[in-house]
């Protein structure tokens, strides 16, 4: 997410602060080695299993998996009539993955025949990450999407004194946060529970899934006759780099104002 988002190398829009000029395609791509082992699994079948995938970084886009072809189950793909084209890579067909009586609609894409720019890409397929049943990252489970090496996810203590207000109504005020820094992300505050307003909170049912801190609830604020949903989050279970953030809470709203006092 480094490379391509925000100020990184390969975003749109380079930073202003280097001592250098980046000449080329306004739209880059980078492909990558994937240091380590990734299995695909649908139906209960092994799809993909590779040691040698890629990382296929792309001016604004997450970054993708690519694997050789060698190392994915030709008897359970079926090929199709869809195609599509992109000016930077070529024209991709497509290929559904059919195991018994389950099949991923065009789950699978391949430039056969890429442009000269971008023919490092012979060989390779992609998959819809979300077609298929589950990734294994070596021997553990992916959640969301496969994490980029370049992308960080840094917890630091605080003692600053932040409070969180929704009009005049304090919602949240604490001089223990955490600070939250992200890699192309703004930072965030997240709070002790204990110095939450929980009389103003409703939990929802919505989650969202982060590859790097894990899967996240919500909470609506209502405050008299103002409600402010799914303005509230918290990983419970964070994961790896994040998971000194588990049981914190963040606040987003359009109606909220988190400041420093």
């Amino acid at each position: 997410m480094s490379l391509t988002i925000a100020s990184g190398p390969l975003a749109a829009a380079a930073p202003e602060t280097v001592n250098y000029e980046l000449t080329g395609p306004a739209h880059r791509l980078l492909m990558q080695a994937f240091p380590r082992r990734l299995r695909a699994v649908f139906a209960g079948q092994t799809v993909a299993d590779s040691t040698r995938a890629v990382l296929l970084y792309e001016t604004g886009l997450l970054p993708q998996v690519y694997l050789p072809n060698h190392d994915i189950r030709d008897d359970l793909l079926k090929p199709t009539e869809h195609q599509t084209f992109c000016p930077y890579k070529g024209t991709a067909s497509y290929w559904s993955v059919d195991v018994g009586d389950r099949v991923a609609e065009n789950a699978m894409w391949s430039y056969l025949e890429p442009i000269p720019s971008a023919g490092w890409l012979r060989g390779y397929s992609a998959f819809y990450w979300s077609r298929l049943d589950e990734w294994y990252d070596e021997d553990e489970l992916v959640t969301g999407h496969i994490r980029d090496p370049y992308h960080r996810v840094d917890v630091r203590r605080s003692s600053r004194h932040v409070r969180v207000l929704a009009g005049g109504e304090v919602i949240a005020e604490t001089t223990r946060p955490l600070l939250v820094s992200e890699t192309g992300l703004p930072n965030r505050f997240y709070f002790p529970a204990e110095d939450v307003r929980q009389d103003l909170l409703s939990a929802t049912g919505t989650h969202t899934v982060c590859p790097y801190k894990g899967i996240a609830s919500y909470w609506t604020i209502t405050v008299g006759d103002r409600t402010l949903a799914d303005a509230v989050w918290s990983y419970p279970d964070a994961q790896d780099d994040a998971i000194r953030a588990a049981g914190y809470l963040s606040f987003l709203h359009d109606d909220l104002t988190v400041q420093e006092v």
